[in-house]
């Protein structure tokens, strides 16, 4: 047998998007470019083929990562600020209910970016809302109408992660918290908000790992999918 580009890097679950109904991604950082450009092309035999099918998202992307996969997947969307590389670069019609991302603060933009856009490539109509953290409690009540029209929400708050609880008191649908590692030394590189969000007084909050916004957005699309 002829020896693959993958051996001893990878090996594929390309059945995933037919078993779960959404494909695998694959996490960049900690694999070298040469590592995620053999993926990539093997990817793309393998839609070439018709063995998978459904949107690739290739996460924590570094600018060497995205060039990879480029290489292989030409036309390919590339967003800097979420650090994904997604293909095909244009989403699936959107299907099920709307997915509201609410960035605590500009700070929190990469994590709720990367939310945002997992859960719109994998089929979910999205709005993502900027710089509503509690500092300024109106921003967030002034968004009241999109929160009801939601089907799911991700919140993304760093610091005091206070946000998830005060939309989950709003709320008629589930909140994903995403804690981010934004925050002064207390916020010990995002502990201090996941310990709020695991606390939240508000029912109806789940919650993912920190900086995990593709954990995030992922789990909201599939609840919004129903």
């Amino acid at each position: 047998m002829a020896e693959s580009p993958l051996d001893g890097v990878a090996e594929l679950d390309l059945g995933r998007g037919a078993r779960r109904g959404y494909p695998e991604a694959v996490y960049c950082e900690g694999k070298t470019p040469e590592q995620v450009r053999a993926i990539a092309h093997r990817l793309a035999e393998a839609y070439a083929s018709g063995e998978t099918s459904g949107t690739a998202l290739f996460t924590r992307a570094s600018e060497e990562h995205a060039a990879a996969v480029l290489g292989e997947l030409p036309g390919a969307l590339h967003d800097e600020t979420a650090r994904l590389v997604i293909w095909p670069a244009e989403p699936p019609s959107p299907t099920g209910g709307l997915v509201v991302v609410l960035c605590a603060g500009t700070s929190d933009l990469p994590v709720a970016q990367e939310a945002a856009l997992t859960a719109r490539h994998l089929g979910r109509p999205v709005e993502l809302v900027v710089d509503v953290g509690v500092a300024g409690i109106h921003r967030v009540l002034a968004r009241r109408e999109l929160i009801d029209r939601a089907g799911a929400l991700v919140v993304v708050a760093g610091m005091d992660g206070a946000l998830a609880s005060v939309v989950a008191g709003l709320a008629r649908s589930p909140v994903v918290a995403v804690p981010t590692s934004v925050g002064y030394g207390a916020a010990f590189g995002g502990i201090a908000p996941l310990l709020t969000m695991l606390n939240a007084c508000a029912p109806g909050v789940g919650v993912v790992n920190i900086d995990n916004g593709y954990g995030g957005g992922h789990l909201a699309a599939q609840i919004a999918a129903r």
